[in-house]
């Protein structure tokens, strides 16, 4: 087997302290899918009147578990909820084996957990087109349901790494009716990664009470400005999923409170970051703004070309303030742009404004600001007023390594 890639340099110091959430607990256990000797399985449960919301993968070659969790999604929230997710296989194109797959884990769960069958949402991640041995899974679900605790987030976060070099957690608090309402997410998300969903999986439960429609509404708008909004490879996965659970057990309605879907905001990007600053072989977190463009859309899609070209990456890797591969990206990306107004910085430094290099620009300034681990790169099309951010890392040889021994 490939050794483990070494913890990435942007990573966090630690994995944070993430609160209890009143309303639901987790259990992690190794079942051996396809990683040996580490958490693989988790299982996260949630009382009666949960809400769920999500979103998914638009890849049209999506997996079994996500097509299932997508037909459930907007059912009655009266009973309990589950979610049970495993890593290093991710059930995809498996045919009818994978469906069959995800039946016998539903089930198996439902008979564990006690929670109907139509409330059990999974997820499976890791290779894609080798069968599921499920009966690894399902054969441990009386040990999850047992395990079952409140303070067990950070082992489910563990839990559901593949080529991850650490688990990802994010919290976030707010008033809402003079009551405190609290937010603990995890994720997973290392290499394939890209918008459509961003290639991941997502969990994030809070204690308040939001109508689903209304969560499900402020869920999407906000992967819009998160997830979406990230790439480290440009390819989207078969298996992206994100699943938002309230639990209401903090009986503060949070349903179109402006303060909660602040807070929400605050994890998801959070996440969304912590996601990039783990992109295989990372070194660099890139920070792209674009404005002056023609409307929002053309800005996202301008920094979606920059942060998705492979020649800005390497650039970035090298340290080299390579404006012209900038240009390039812009140029190539679709949306419209004009040459004669097109200005560009590295961090502070002017590179270039009206189409053509700035009288001051200094590259011994722009050459020491790119040895720095967050990289900014400012664009203004000078075409109108749409704005956007993106966010992505570097493209090292490490990348190669990492994929080149992905199904060792």
């Amino acid at each position: 087997m490939a050794a483990k890639p070494p913890r990435s340099p942007l990573a966090p110091a630690s994995f944070p302290v993430l609160p209890v959430i009143d309303g639901v607990t987790f259990a992690a256990v190794s079942a051996g899918v396809k990683y040996q000797d580490r958490l693989d399985v988790m299982l996260a449960k949630c009382v009666p009147g949960t809400a769920i919301a999500g979103t998914f993968t638009r890849s049209a070659t999506r997996s079994a578990p996500v097509l299932d969790c997508q037909a459930k999604l907007g059912g009655a929230s009266v009973d309990c909820a589950a979610i049970l997710v495993n890593a290093g296989n991710s059930n995809a194109f498996t045919g009818r084996s994978g469906v069959d797959a995800v039946q016998a884990i539903v089930e198996a769960t439902a008979s564990a957990t006690g929670v109907p069958a139509a409330r059990v949402f999974t997820a499976s991640t890791g290779v894609i087109g080798e069968p599921l041995p499920f009966d690894r899974i399902t054969a441990k679900l009386a040990e999850l349901n047992a395990g079952l605790s409140d303070t067990a987030i950070g082992d489910a976060a563990a839990a559901i790494m593949t080529t991850d070099t650490y688990a990802k957690g994010a919290t976030a608090s707010c008033q809402v009716e003079g009551k405190t309402v609290q937010i603990a997410g995890i994720a997973k998300g290392s290499g394939m990664i890209a918008p459509d969903m961003a290639t991941m999986l997502v969990y994030i439960f809070t204690d308040a009470r939001v109508d689903q429609s209304a969560l499900q509404t402020m869920t999407s708008r906000l992967v819009d400005k998160t997830f979406n909004c990230i790439t480290v490879d440009s390819d989207t996965s078969t298996s992206d999923s994100l699943l938002v659970a309230a639990t209401e057990a903090s009986g503060a309605n949070a349903s179109g409170d402006a303060g909660f879907e602040a807070a929400l905001a605050d994890v998801m990007l959070d996440l969304a970051h912590q996601v990039v600053r783990d992109g295989e072989g990372a070194t660099k977190f890139v920070e792209i703004e674009v404005a002056g463009a023609t409307d929002n859309e053309a800005a996202k899609v301008h920094g979606l070309s920059i942060a998705n070209s492979p020649l800005v990456k390497t650039a970035i890797a090298g340290e080299d303030p390579n404006w012209g591969r900038v240009v390039m990206a812009v140029g190539k990306s679709g949306a419209p742009a004009d040459r004669d107004t097109l200005s560009i910085w590295f961090g502070d430094v002017l590179v270039a404004e009206n189409g053509w290099v700035s009288p001051d620009y200094s590259e011994e300034d722009a050459a020491r600001h790119m040895t720095s681990d967050h990289i900014r790169i400012r664009v203004d099309i000078g075409m109108g007023t749409g704005t956007a951010t993106v966010w992505t890392c570097d493209l090292t040889h490490g990348y190669i390594d990492i994929n080149a021994d992905y199904r060792s």
